[in-house]
């Protein structure tokens, strides 16, 4: 079992920054490959972005690539999302979660899930 702890969401004007920390406890860390989504409200969960195990490979989704940047930190067992430039259609829940076999855009391919940090971005 992986557990996942996510913090750092809140409110932010549009343009402004956010950084959002998922912290893992359980199994080994760097056994998993991290990913973020984020689901807005009566939308589906969406992907954001991945990060290999080793932090050597990220990817973005083109909504937010460039803004938006993932790092980890294995001896911490935490992975981030630093958010800029935000905006108001970034508002939403969003989720890291860990998968065991690959990377990956599909929800479905990752194991565990944490509970959830609420972004809003105010016009």
């Amino acid at each position: 079992q992986v557990q996942l702890v996510e913090s750092g969401g809140g409110l932010v004007q549009t343009g402004g920054s956010l950084r959002l920390s998922c912290a893992a406890s359980g199994r080994t860390f760097s056994d998993y490959h991290m990913g973020w989504f984020r689901q807005a409200t009566g939308k589906e969960r969406e992907f954001v972005g991945w990060i290999n195990w080793s932090g050597e490979y990220t990817f973005y989704a083109e909504s937010v690539e460039g803004r938006f940047t993932i790092s980890r930190d294995n001896a911490k067992n935490t992975v981030c999302l630093q958010m800029n430039s935000l905006k108001p259609e970034d508002t939403a829940v969003y989720y890291c979660a860990a998968a065991a076999s690959m990377p990956a855009t599909e929800a479905r391919l990752y194991d565990y899930w944490g509970q959830g940090t609420q972004v809003t971005v105010s016009s």
